[in-house]
């Protein structure tokens, strides 16, 4: 099988700077990697790149995903691959409610012959919407309009579970979050990548090493000046949090 992400010598940045300095990374199926490291180190910038954000420069290096040329691809062309990015500062998208938002985003990887029938997107809409703990309104709301921290960082885990990517990066998804919204979105996650585990491979990009409570991850990468120079398994962020950068 092909590894679902391969990552060779990523060198890139934003206005002639270079953030990203010789990145390697190898994401296969059924796995989860966390990435972690120091402010300014490179690590949203990795997850901007990957995505296709055309505000950074890629100057060398290679992205291959699911044996596909990334970089080749615009953006929809990636979405619609699988690729789905959980953004740190989720857009608000004002006079486009969820409900219609939803609905297009799922049709746009369908057929335009077999677009989801009503009865089965108002079933997956309820049954996500009580899973993720979400107000009733939440679907006549405009896309994060108004939406506190933690309801923004929900919605998109909502829009993750209903478009079912196979490449999931989650950047700082437990930022502004209390314990009990951590809970459940580390919770949802799960639930996710265990029903679709063998087509999928995960990356979160965290600080804090309390979404890794409900999340188990297979590697624990830390990025330092554009690199990734330590991986280690899950107890990595444990002493990393006991430590702190330097010491590891």
């Amino acid at each position: 099988m092909e590894k679902l992400l391969q990552i060779s010598n990523l060198h890139a940045g934003v206005e002639n700077k270079e953030i990203l300095k010789g990145l390697n990374l190898e994401v296969n199926h059924s796995e989860i990697h966390v990435i972690m490291g120091p402010n300014g180190t490179g690590k949203s910038t990795l997850s901007s790149v990957i995505m296709g954000d055309p505000n950074y420069t890629v100057n060398t290096g290679n992205i291959t995903y699911d044996g596909q040329d990334l970089l080749d691809m615009s953006v929809d062309e990636r979405a619609r691959a699988g690729v789905f990015l959980a953004m740190q500062y989720p857009s608000e998208l004002s006079g486009v409610n969820n409900l219609q938002f939803l609905k297009t985003a799922i049709n746009a990887k369908r057929d335009p012959k077999d677009p989801i029938k009503l009865l089965d997107f108002y079933k997956l809409i309820t049954k996500t919407k009580t899973k993720l703990k979400m107000k009733d309104d939440y679907t006549e709301r405009f896309v994060n309009v108004g939406f506190s921290g933690g309801e923004k960082k929900r919605n998109e885990i909502f829009q993750m579970i209903l478009l079912e990517p196979k490449l999931i990066i989650l950047d700082e998804i437990d930022s502004g979050l209390d314990i009990d919204a951590i809970k459940v979105v580390g919770e949802n996650i799960m639930d996710y990548y265990n029903e679709h585990k063998e087509t999928t491979g995960i990356i979160i990009i965290t600080h804090y090493p309390r979404l890794l409570e409900y999340i188990k991850p297979d590697f624990v990468h830390i990025i330092k000046d554009g690199v990734i120079v330590k991986t280690g398994d899950a107890s990595l962020a444990t002493h990393l949090e006991e430590v702190g950068y330097d010491e590891v």
